[in-house]
């Protein structure tokens, strides 16, 4: 049966990002034209996904404004002459895409929700016995040919009759610890979709060899859910969903990796440096100002370095 169900966690408060996430959700930042939610959800609608269940906090309202079916916009900008395209990235029940929105429910006492675990078990209604997608709002993947990541992850997961299929990339050794890492079985180290036999949340340095990291997009079974219930906090409070995969690992379950491949870009907007060249990228590739955009930072670089000693 065809995966058509996908969960995104918006929840989290954005703090890295202070202060420009004081009143705008991260995920409402624009990378280009268009907010970081809207290039995620073009990502899923491309690789079939048609409901969508935001996992949401009460300060992030603008997400579920942005993607309402805001009729009075749609005939403005008919009035206004927008041509057919720009009219229909607007107009999503047309296109048969669904968007439904829960809250990730902060814990009496408690200052922030409880983690990526405790937001993807928020679905369990929603998701009911279906396979599903997970794709978290602050990370884009972009760029590359057909099939892309999310297409390829939903066919592995399909043929391997995995229990979760994880994105995944490389990254540098002094980057591991800001990840949750995957540790791939040895005689597969080297593919582009592996199995998996172990994954590590944040591991320190020197705890295993393995540069996989996780890329915030994954493919579950249902069962996930059971897993997640029998996770225990962390020391921070927060239920790991790392630990939840972990678990399925432990009980015999295919758990496998698929890598972002030639071409496509991983966007992990978690800082500022990340969001300003997050921005700088999708403005380039603006067909109306991108090539005026280029100029000008030349120009700029080219003053730089005139009034440089």
């Amino acid at each position: 049966m065809p995966i058509d169900k996908a969960v995104i966690p918006v929840a989290g408060l954005g703090t890295r990002l202070l202060p420009t996430t004081k009143a705008v959700p991260k995920e409402m930042l624009p990378a280009g034209r268009l907010p970081i939610i809207h290039h995620v959800v073009d990502e899923l609608i491309a690789a079939g996904i048609r409901r969508i269940l935001f996992v949401s906090s009460r300060s992030k309202v603008a997400i579920e404004n942005h993607f309402d079916d805001y009729s009075q916009l749609l005939m403005a900008l008919e009035l206004d002459g927008r041509d057919a395209r720009e009219v229909g990235r607007f107009d999503y029940r047309q296109r048969g895409i669904e968007f439904f929105f829960t809250r990730q429910q902060v814990p009496l006492g408690d200052t922030k929700p409880l983690g990526t675990g405790d937001a993807v078990a928020a679905a369990e209604s929603f998701v009911g016995d279906s396979d599903f997608v997970v794709a978290f709002g602050d990370s884009i993947i972009h760029g590359g040919e057909e099939p892309s990541l999310l297409q390829r992850m939903v066919a592995s997961h399909d043929h391997h009759d995995a229990a979760c299929t994880i994105g995944a990339w490389n990254v540098s050794p002094d980057q591991v610890s800001n990840y949750g890492i995957l540790v791939p079985r040895e005689q597969e180290a080297a593919e582009a979709d592996c199995r998996v036999q172990d994954v590590i949340e944040k591991p320190a340095a020197g705890v295993t060899s393995s540069r996989l990291a996780i890329s915030a997009r994954y493919v579950f079974g249902a069962e996930i859910f059971a897993q997640i219930r029998a996770v225990a906090p962390a020391q921070n409070g927060e239920i790991y969903l790392t630990d939840a995969i972990r678990r399925l690992i432990e009980n015999g379950r295919e758990v496998r990796a698929v890598r972002v491949g030639e071409g496509e870009q991983r966007y992990d907007i978690g800082n500022h440096r990340a969001y300003f060249r997050t921005f700088v990228d999708f403005a380039l590739e603006d067909p109306e100002w991108g090539p005026d955009l280029m100029d000008y930072l030349r120009e700029r670089i080219k003053a730089e370095d005139v009034d440089s000693p």
